[in-house]
């Protein structure tokens, strides 16, 4: 199959243009720079565009000839509703103009027109305008991600290591709950639905086996790296000042609408989709990229690309 990937450049798109190419797929993925995009180079079916896929026009034309969609676009924080909803809009037109029937989409464990927060509404909303669409569509909601190169447990393992010795770490939301999922089954369960007709007007829940308080998983973090920093979890109350004051730094470490996500536990009882495998346990992963046995690994994989 022909396919665009919207988003493609990310963490999970990474992820998926890999299985697509092993799959005997060709890949489109368009990028406002290409830089962004150069960890795609070396994979032999992907064609990577410099172009503003946010612009209807251009979308139309990039989907033209494609045999299927897929739309990874997604932030944390900023504007939602740009992002989420309207560029969703967006591509959804591409694909009737360019005549593409099948769009798969990537969503958010709780997102909910109910939920609390403007991340979890604007997703909803997305996933609403999916519905109507009249497209062949598969929506995936995956809980947060966990892989070599994540932005989740990476971060933490930072911040552990800027830590002072005998300075706890003060962890805002140390009581939310998440299923973190990996990364190679979430991108294992969009290829193997992009032409599986059973997945047509699907939504699946994306989850790990295991359920995790944010204050245990920054505790494994710690572990692997055998670090001995006690972890204070803060108040609510405290969690909203401080993510009140986090907004305006230019990262945006953590906002308001960050917490009000974490509000609600991002967790699921749905079993992963039967015909994408079986979830991998995150401590399975996880010590292969993160603490002191993954410099070990890292060198090992550097020796194995050089061919030593």
């Amino acid at each position: 199959m022909n396919i665009l990937i919207l988003g493609g450049s990310g963490f999970v798109g990474r992820a998926i243009c890999s299985k697509l190419v092993a799959a005997g797929h060709s890949i489109t993925v368009p990028t406002r720079k290409r830089d962004n995009a150069r960890a795609l180079f070396p994979l032999p079916s992907v064609t990577v565009v410099e172009d503003d896929a946010s612009d209807p026009t251009t979308l139309t034309r990039l989907a033209r000839g494609k045999d299927a969609v897929i739309n990874l676009v997604g932030i944390l924080n900023g504007d939602f509703e740009r992002m989420h909803v309207t560029f969703t809009e967006t591509t959804l037109a591409a694909c009737k103009a360019a005549g593409v029937t099948r769009y798969l989409h990537m969503s958010a464990l709780g997102a909910s027109t109910d939920g609390p927060s403007q991340y979890q509404k604007s997703k909803a909303n997305a996933e609403i305008a999916v519905r109507a669409s009249g497209l062949d569509f598969t929506i995936f909601a995956p809980s947060v991600i966990f892989g070599r190169g994540d932005s989740f447990l990476n971060k933490f393992a930072q911040m552990v290591s800027l830590l002072p010795p005998l300075v706890p770490m003060a962890l805002p939301g140390s009581s939310a709950k998440f299923q973190p999922v990996a990364v190679d089954d979430v991108a294992r369960a969009f290829v193997v639905a992009i032409d599986n007709k059973t997945t047509y007007a699907q939504r699946y829940e994306l989850v790990g086996p295991k359920v995790y308080t944010l204050k245990a998983l920054v505790a494994y973090v710690m572990a692997l790296a055998h670090d001995k920093h006690m972890i204070i979890g803060l108040p609510g109350f405290v969690t909203s000042m401080l993510a009140g004051v986090l907004q305006f730094v230019p990262t945006q470490p953590l906002t308001p609408d960050n917490v009000k996500s974490m509000s609600v536990d991002n967790v699921s009882k749905a079993a992963f989709p039967a015909f994408a495998g079986t979830a991998t346990a995150l401590e399975d992963v996880a010590p292969t990229y993160l603490g002191r046995a993954a410099i070990v690994d890292e060198f090992a994989l550097a020796r194995e690309r050089a061919g030593h």
